[in-house]
């Protein structure tokens, strides 16, 4: 259960009991985020009108494509966030369970992203 909310420079935080802090998101990429997903949201629907309309087969993937290139913009909006506020302040902890963990996180995301490419 939080105990104080408020918010530092640009990032809104949550205090926890004995000490722990939540960072959120960072407003500005925040906001660029939430503008993302409307963008998507707006290029989903031109892509599911395209299918029903049976358009060119051509023009349907170049907006599938485009769709996948504005999921890697938000990816790395949302990715940018996770350093700058987890990531850092695991890795800034002296609690060597918090570094491995962190650790862990950016190998995973790796992991991921490298069998994506495939």
């Amino acid at each position: 259960m939080p105990i104080v909310t408020g918010a530092v420079q640009d990032r809104h935080y949550t205090k926890y009991p004995y000490g722990v802090y939540n960072l959120g998101m960072i407003v500005g990429l925040k906001k660029r985020s939430l503008h993302r997903t409307k963008i998507l949201e707006g290029q989903m629907r031109g892509l599911q009108k395209m299918i029903e309309n049976e358009e060119y087969c051509m023009d349907i993937l170049t907006q599938s494509l485009a769709i996948q290139a504005s999921l890697g913009s938000l990816n790395k909006l949302i990715l940018e966030n996770h350093v700058r506020t987890h990531l850092t302040e695991k890795m800034q902890s002296n609690d060597n369970k918090r570094t491995d963990e962190a650790v862990e996180e950016l190998l995973k995301l790796y992991e991921l992203s490298s069998n994506r490419a495939r």
